[in-house]
C-alpha cells in the first residue's frame, strides 16, 4: 500500500490509476494525513440469462430414467 501526497497524486494520476487497476491500494494524504483511497473496482456481477439457449438444447425423454445396472456398477466402483 502506497501513501502519496495530494500534490503528487495530481501530477501522476494516470500512473496511480494504472497501479490501482493492477490491484495496489493507493492512499492519498493531505499534509501527511490519509484522506482518500484509490483502489481497483470489483468486476461487475453477471446475472443469469434465463432462456438464452432455448431451442438449442434437446433433453432426451429418458433423461431422468434409472441408469442400467452396468452403468451404476461403474459409478459405484464395482
Amino acid at each position: 500500500m502506497a501513501i502519496i501526497n495530494i500534490g503528487q497524486a495530481k501530477t501522476t494520476l494516470s500512473r496511480l490509476v494504472e497501479r490501482a487497476a493492477a490491484g495496489e491500494d493507493i492512499i492519498i494524504a493531505r499534509r501527511g494525513k490519509p484522506v482518500a483511497r484509490l483502489t481497483r473496482l470489483a468486476a461487475p456481477k453477471r446475472g443469469i440469462r434465463f432462456g438464452v439457449l432455448r431451442g438449442q438444447i434437446k433433453v432426451a425423454d429418458d433423461f431422468d430414467a434409472p441408469l442400467p445396472q452396468q452403468a451404476r456398477a461403474a459409478f459405484e466402483g464395482r
